[in-house]
């Protein structure tokens, strides 16, 4: 279990070579794919503003293309989705965007091989990752635990909203979805 409260003295995305939030086997997009900044919003569940301003901020910063100026655009891989919508589960719970901060700064280092198995719990003012059940359980005897955010569910639930998003006529998610389709089908 990692208490990702505590104080971020290491620098970011040393561990593994990059930024990203989770390094599970999902699939790497290049620099042609991704989804558009309007789209990563409404899957995540947030306003373009609210993604503008997580951006501009380096909270959850596009991995796929970040903005280079007037007129230019954003692109969100589906991991940048992922954490979008776990960012806002955790808003939505109470906790503070200043502790969302560290929690996703501690998340980063930390790396994550398992989304299925992995659930984030807070007490409402820190918050911690679980990669077990025992760790759930050993969080919540000792008082700590009082609500949990479980990924792999929320995995599912983006995947669910780009499929949904896909369908509507005129939204082009682009090819990162279909990627991963093809990808779990050769699995």
């Amino acid at each position: 279990m990692v208490d990702a409260s505590g104080p971020t003295d290491a620098p970011r995305g040393d561990s593994y070579g990059s930024d990203l939030l989770f390094t599970d086997g999902m699939p790497e997009v290049d620099a042609a794919a991704g989804f558009k900044g309007a789209i990563a919003a409404r899957a995540a569940g947030i306003t373009y503003r609210q993604l503008d301003y997580w951006a501009r901020t380096e909270l959850v910063e596009p991995t796929v293309r970040s903005a280079a100026g007037s007129g230019s655009s954003r692109l969100y891989g589906f991991r940048d989705i992922l954490v979008l919508k776990l960012v806002k589960r955790l808003l939505d719970t109470g906790i503070s965007l200043q502790q969302i901060r560290v929690a996703v700064d501690q998340l980063r280092r930390s790396g994550i091989n398992d989304l299925s198995q992995t659930t984030l719990m807070s007490d409402g003012a820190s918050v911690y990752l679980c990669t077990s059940n025992d760790e759930v359980i050993d969080l919540v005897n000792r008082g700590q635990g009082v609500f949990g955010i479980a990924v792999g569910k929320v995995l599912r639930e983006v995947e669910t909203s780009l499929v949904e998003l896909e369908s509507v006529a005129g939204v082009d998610p682009q090819d990162e979805l279909a990627a991963r389709r093809a990808q779990r089908a050769a699995s």
